[in-house]
């Protein structure tokens, strides 16, 4: 029962629900004519952010997934390689993807034949627990970047 209570709470916060805006909601809806935009002092620019937050993502759900995983370069492997979406369909492909990847590490924390508490076998000690908490912290933490971005350019109504 505390298993099934403690899976339910990690999807809950992989969703971004909670205190704060969602993952996609605070994603959703954000205008085109910004995506390369930063503000005076902002490190990044919401291209750079979501594919941080895909790419990342996607890199923690196959590390707990995936008996061949191979970690990409850090840093330069967990930033887009390009300032700005390199076509016009590469922003909807990118949040198609990550919402994707939410789903599936949702689906792979829902799953009862999933050990939470046991080292990944390819891992260094890591449990998929931890990755989750990872991925969570992750991930709000640059949704926090996110929404100070928006409102830096006016572009959040949240």
């Amino acid at each position: 029962m505390v298993d099934a209570a403690l899976r339910e709470q990690l999807i809950e916060f992989l969703d971004g629900k909670g205190a704060h805006a969602s993952t996609l909601d605070a994603l959703a809806d954000f205008p085109a004519s910004m995506y390369a935009t930063r503000p005076a002092g902002s490190p990044h620019n919401a291209w750079q952010l979501l594919e941080h937050i895909r790419i990342t993502l996607n890199d923690l759900l196959d590390f707990c997934s995936n008996k061949t995983y191979q970690a990409p370069k850090w840093p330069d492997a967990y930033w887009p390689s390009q300032d700005t979406p390199p076509a016009p369909q590469a922003w909807g492909q990118s949040l198609d993807a990550l919402r994707r990847d939410l789903q599936a590490f949702q689906a792979l924390l829902r799953d009862p034949g999933t050990d939470l508490h046991s080292k990944i076998p390819w891992g260094d000690g890591q449990t998929v627990l931890h990755e989750a908490l990872l991925a969570i912290d992750h991930t709000s933490y640059h949704i926090g970047q996110f929404v100070l971005l928006r409102k830096q350019l006016s572009a959040w109504n949240g």
